[in-house]
C-alpha cells in the first residue's frame, strides 16, 4: 500500500476551508460558554475541576493506547506539579510522568513547538521505561515503524511511517508548519482545523519508539488552547475514547490520501462533543452545588453519604438509576429505614422516583446540564 508521506504531494493537505466553517465558529462560541460557566464556580471549586478535568485527560489518552493509570495518582501528582494542595501520594512513574506533561502543557501551551520540548514530553511521558532504545529523542532504529495486528506469523500492517533517517526532517517541516500556523504566525490556521491537521501529520510522522499517540494528541491540544489564549479544559481525549475504534478507523483512512475533508470533518466532531461534555460537567457541579447547599440541615448522615455516592458519578448519574437494594448497602440501612430515607428524599426534591415497589429507580432531581 502506498501511504500519505510517500505520495508526490506530500505534506500539502488538500481541503475545503469552508466545511469546518461552522464548526470553527461553534468552537469559538463554546469556549465563551466554558469561561462563562466556569465563573460561577468558586476558586476552590475551579480548581478542583481544573485538576480533576486534565487528570482524566492523561488516563484517558494512555487508555486509548491500552495503558491504564490510577486516576487518584495521576490526580495528585498534576496538582503537586501546580503548587496546589495534595494528599502527597506515591505514584509510580507512569503516573507521575503523565502528570508532569500535562503540567507542561498547561503551563506552556503558548510557547512555539521545538523539538526539545517534544523531547521533554517523550522523557516524562516514557519515565521508568527500560524497554525502549531512544528516550527523549526521535526514534533512530533501521527497522520499519509500523502499525500491526495480528499474530506474529500473519501480522496485519495498518499503518507505515516514514523511516527513521526522514524523521528529523519530517519534523523540521512541521514544526515550522504548526508555529507559522499559530494565531500570531505568518499564515494563521482556524483553531479546530490547525489542530485536526497537527494531530494527523505529526501521527504520519511517527517520530518517536512510543507514545505517539498521547504527545499528538497533547499538541492538537496545544493548538486548541493556543486558538484561545487560555489553556485548554477541553476533554478531548475522553471524547476519542469513547469512539476509540472510529478514530483509528478515521487516522487509517486518512494516512492513505492528503485529500483531508473526511479527517477535518471527523476531528472537528469531536473536538465539539469533546467540549460539550466540558459544558456539560461544570454545569453538574454547579447544581450539585446548589442541591447540597438546599439541603444542608435537612438531611441525615446516610442520605448524605447516598447523594454524595450517587454525585461522584458525574452528569451520567447510577447506571440505570438507584435501586433500594443499592442504598441498603452504601448507607448499611435496614429495610425500613431505606424506605424511609428515599421517601423522604422524594419529598425534598432531591431524588425523582420512576416505577414502583422493587422495580423503582431514584434518580437525582437536578435540572439537565445541557439546558
Amino acid at each position: 500500500m502506498i501511504w500519505n508521506w510517500q505520495l508526490p504531494d506530500w505534506p500539502h493537505f488538500e481541503y475545503d476551508p469552508a466545511c469546518l466553517s461552522t464548526a470553527e465558529q461553534r468552537f469559538l462560541k463554546g469556549a465563551g460558554i466554558v469561561v462563562g460557566t466556569l465563573h460561577h464556580l468558586d476558586s476552590d471549586a475551579r480548581q478542583g475541576f481544573t485538576i480533576d478535568l486534565i487528570s482524566q485527560e492523561m488516563v484517558d489518552s494512555s487508555a486509548i493506547e491500552g495503558e491504564l493509570l490510577d486516576r487518584a495518582s495521576v490526580q495528585s501528582s498534576f496538582a503537586r506539579q501546580l503548587g496546589f494542595a495534595t494528599d502527597h501520594r506515591r505514584a509510580k512513574p507512569a503516573e507521575s510522568g503523565a502528570a508532569e506533561l500535562m503540567a507542561d502543557l498547561y503551563r506552556h501551551y503558548a510557547m512555539p513547538l521545538a523539538d526539545q520540548q517534544l523531547f521533554h514530553w517523550h522523557s516524562m511521558l516514557m519515565n521508568g521505561r527500560r524497554d525502549l532504545a531512544t528516550i527523549g529523542a526521535y526514534r533512530s532504529h533501521a527497522d520499519a515503524m509500523q502499525i500491526v495486528s495480528g499474530p506474529l506469523h500473519a501480522p496485519r500492517v495498518h499503518f507505515e511511517a516514514p523511516p527513521s533517517a526522514q524523521v528529523a526532517a519530517e519534523m523540521q517541516r512541521f514544526i515550522a508548519w504548526f508555529n507559522d500556523s499559530s494565531p500570531g504566525g505568518q499564515t494563521p490556521c482556524p483553531a479546530v482545523t490547525r489542530a485536526a491537521i497537527s494531530h494527523l501529520w505529526f501521527e504520519t510522522i511517527h517520530p518517536f519508539e512510543d507514545g505517539n499517540g498521547r504527545i499528538g494528541r497533547a499538541i492538537a491540544e496545544k493548538a486548541l488552547a493556543q486558538s484561545l489564549e487560555a489553556p485548554t479544559l477541553t476533554a478531548l481525549a475522553a471524547t476519542i475514547q469513547v469512539h476509540r475504534k472510529e478514530y483509528y478507523s478515521a487516522l487509517h483512512l486518512a494516512s492513505q490520501s492528503n485529500q483531508i475533508d473526511a479527517w477535518l470533518s471527523w476531528f472537528a466532531k469531536m473536538v465539539l462533543e469533546a467540549q460539550q461534555r466540558t459544558i456539560t460537567r461544570i454545569r453538574f457541579l454547579i447544581e450539585k452545588t446548589r442541591l447540597l447547599d438546599r439541603l444542608k440541615g435537612k438531611i441525615n448522615g446516610r442520605q448524605e453519604k447516598v447523594l454524595l455516592r450517587m454525585l461522584a458519578e458525574g452528569p451520567d448519574g447510577f447506571a440505570g438509576g438507584l435501586s433500594a437494594g443499592n442504598y441498603q448497602t452504601i448507607a448499611d440501612a435496614t429495610s425500613a429505614t431505606t424506605t424511609r430515607d428515599l421517601a423522604e428524599l422524594v419529598a425534598l426534591g432531591a431524588l425523582q422516583r420512576i416505577g414502583e415497589r422493587r422495580y423503582a429507580r431514584y434518580h437525582l432531581a437536578l435540572p439537565s446540564p445541557l439546558q
